[in-house]
């Protein structure tokens, strides 16, 4: 995943000494249908190569610690853990370290929409201001800093596409938006004028806590309980969530920068062990790779885990189809991303040739601040989940190696036998 500059802030780093990192743990999760990477279709010389690649992250002190599961048809063939969870204290990486996930809570915040759409209590063409009566008449800042009129309503498929016209997040740096809760946040962007014509422009902005705010208000439960009882409880994802409780906070992995090239310790990060008062549906989740695997194997499942079922499974082709309009483009960190789409809360890889990547048609992915990613690739039937943990980890050249390209590349070239 690439994020467009204009949607960066600056991190401030700390120091520690590095800490001796360790051989990789290896996973055996009892709750995992595990089978040996040729029981897969995935050649294990060349995905010991992945595996080598990333120990020589660790070794040279590129990456603290490093989380990867990958599967295939449900069954899990790699899932290793590597490194440390925090090189001041030296705490290993294990398969159950808890990761703040950040941007992946979106696409969690996107299937509880969608269940509230499959229960008819909105379309996607709805107006916003339909289900958020604040933003009723909001004007938009044109070039020339004038407010005009939208020229048609927003919609709620282009909220959760990045087009309603909100701005980037650092265009809100000064409005307070987390302030408060939910309900404050909506008071305070409505007082704002939009910075697009809706539909005309993506900006990665707070569309999906606002999403998180259309659930509330539709369900009638505050969004921790409803991702608890409608998606977490379900699918057993027993670790994840927009707190952690007490027993668990040493489970929590450091946040991690650079300092000269090499990995420290980064400032020291409030771990919420209570409820927050402001519930991020766009980067507020903390879990476990495992977890996450449980949530992506029930979408490519068509919406069913184990008996489970959170979707239907024309809810979740709706959701990995692009509602951009023609020639918007995805632009995270620029130029925009060619064969890119977006659709409700996901990236949607339209023409792999020209996203320049082997995964298959219609992959759907996105990935978190700290440099935390994921993708599903239903042409090929293949989950993976990455987890580290560094301050701007998802910004090329801000430090953390390219881990996302280098598992695309090595998982790929390890299958020996991808879809027609």
């Amino acid at each position: 995943m690439r994020l467009s500059r204009r949607n960066l802030l600056a991190a401030a780093a700390a120091s520690a000494p590095l800490a001796t990192l360790g051989a990789p743990v290896l996973a055996s999760a009892p709750s995992l249908p595990m089978v040996p990477p040729g029981a897969a279709g995935f050649d294990p010389s060349r995905l010991n190569a992945f595996s080598a690649e990333l120990q020589d992250l660790v070794d040279r002190g590129q990456l603290a610690g490093v989380t990867t599961l990958a599967a295939r048809k449900g069954r899990v063939f790699h899932f290793e853990t590597r490194g440390l969870a925090d090189v001041e204290t030296g705490a290993p990486a294990r398969p159950d370290t808890i990761w703040r996930i950040a941007a992946m809570t979106k696409p969690v915040a996107g299937v509880a929409m969608m269940q509230l759409w499959e229960k008819g209590l909105w379309k996607l063409d709805d107006p916003v201001e339909q289900h958020i009566p604040e933003f009723a008449g909001l004007k938009v800042k044109a070039p020339d800093g004038s407010l005009v009129p939208q020229a048609s309503p927003m919609t709620m498929a282009q909220l959760m596409g990045h087009t309603a016209g909100f701005d980037v997040s650092a265009g809100y740096a000064q409005a307070g938006l987390r302030a408060g809760d939910l309900k404050e946040m909506i008071r305070r962007l409505a007082a704002l004028p939009l910075a697009a014509q809706p539909g005309s422009d993506w900006r990665y902005g707070p569309s999906v806590d606002i999403q998180g705010h259309v659930v509330e208000r539709l369900s009638g439960e505050r969004l921790d309980a409803y991702l608890d009882r409608h998606v977490f409880g379900p699918l057993k994802m027993v670790d994840t969530g927009l707190h952690v409780p007490a027993a668990k906070a040493a489970r929590v992995a450091r946040i991690h920068t650079y300092r000269e090239g090499r990995i420290v310790a980064g400032p020291p990060q409030a771990i919420p062990v209570t409820p927050p008062v402001f519930l991020s549906g766009s980067g507020g989740l903390l879990s476990t790779a495992s977890d996450y695997f449980r949530f992506s194997q029930a979408l490519l499942n068509g919406g069913a885990l184990e008996g489970a079922r959170i979707l239907k499974p024309e809810t979740v082709r709706l959701m990995r189809r692009s509602v951009l309009a023609p020639g918007v483009k995805v632009d995270l960190y620029g130029p925009a991303q060619s064969g890119t789409g977006f659709g409700l809360d996901f990236a949607v890889i339209e023409d792999p040739a020209a996203a320049g990547t082997p995964q298959g048609r219609d992959t759907y992915y996105w990935g978190g601040a700290f440099g935390t990613w994921f993708w599903i690739d239903p042409t090929n039937d293949i989950v993976f989940v990455g987890m580290i943990q560094n301050l701007n980890g998802s910004i090329p050249g801000a430090g953390s190696p390219p881990v996302r390209e280098l598992s695309i590349r090595r998982l790929y070239a390890a299958l020996r036998t991808p879809a027609a």
